[in-house]
């Protein structure tokens, strides 16, 4: 009878840890609302594209790529072509101004800190033009307005965290460089928490950014929407929303998985 209860509370005690998940640092998806790629863009006929795409190539080939993206993402998630004699191919590199259009609410791949812009995104355009001799410009986007801040000479490329429009791609507005790397918006929570699908979050308190494209994905599945409890949505963008997650002001946030990534590894 001893060896039998013993055997119980091992079993209830693995069933407990079991339950928990993981640590309380760790961030873990409970379901996925959106799927996108991220992608570059420019306006159709563009040679600078060309330029762009050898000069990422280069530089993938000198093994940056995978260093920025163990960097900002902890594993090598990132994928771009690879050929070291890329710009060989092409004709001379003219100095000039590069223009590129980031979104700024698509932490960690392009935002503002200390009244700086930073990023995945923003750290392999300034190698890019670097190696190209080319004086980086950055110009805040919103990511619908791709097409018409490209054909307007409003900005060069569109390049940072922009999962562009297919109808744009297969009408042949834009010329598309990628996808490079892919994007969920999920519901995510602590890795100690007991919330194991999107039918656990009864109740549950909700924090996300106050951003359309934040709002749009939410509204995607009315089911959760009418299951949760509070939900918070923050002017602090995706570091506010891990900031209320790590202290318990929430059960849940709405964040992509590139943020995850990030917040995992750092």
């Amino acid at each position: 009878m001893k060896k039998i209860l013993c055997m119980l509370l091992i079993l209830a005690l693995c069933a407990a840890l079991c339950g928990c998940g993981g640590s309380a640092r760790e961030v873990v998806t409970v379901t996925t609302l959106v799927e996108q790629d991220y992608s570059l863009a420019f306006r159709t006929g563009d040679p600078t594209a060309y330029y762009v795409a050898a000069a990422i190539e280069v530089l993938n080939a000198q093994g940056l790529v995978d260093e920025l993206s163990v960097k900002w993402f902890g594993s090598r998630l990132v994928n771009f072509g690879s050929n070291a004699s890329a710009l060989e191919n092409l004709g001379p590199v003219e100095p000039r101004s590069f223009i590129i259009g980031v979104d700024i609410n698509s932490f960690p791949m392009a935002y503002i800190t200390g009244g700086q812009y930073w990023g995945f995104d923003i750290e392999l355009a300034t190698a890019v033009c670097e190696l190209l001799h080319w004086d980086l410009k950055i110009q805040p986007i919103e990511k619908e307005n791709v097409y018409i801040e490209l054909s307007s000479g409003n900005i060069d490329c569109a390049w940072g965290g922009i999962a562009l429009d297919p109808e744009d791609i297969s009408a042949g507005r834009i010329t598309q460089y990628g996808p490079y790397i892919h994007n969920d918006i999920v519901i995510a929570k602590r890795g100690d928490a007991f919330i194991e699908n999107k039918y656990m979050l009864s109740h549950k308190a909700l924090a996300m950014c106050s951003t359309q494209e934040a709002m749009d994905a939410l509204q995607t599945d009315p089911g959760i929407v009418d299951r949760l409890g509070q939900i918070s949505r923050l002017a602090g963008g995706t570091t506010e929303c891990f900031q209320y997650l790590y202290q318990g002001r929430c059960d849940v946030i709405l964040t992509d998985s590139t943020a995850i990534y990030y917040f995992n590894c750092h």
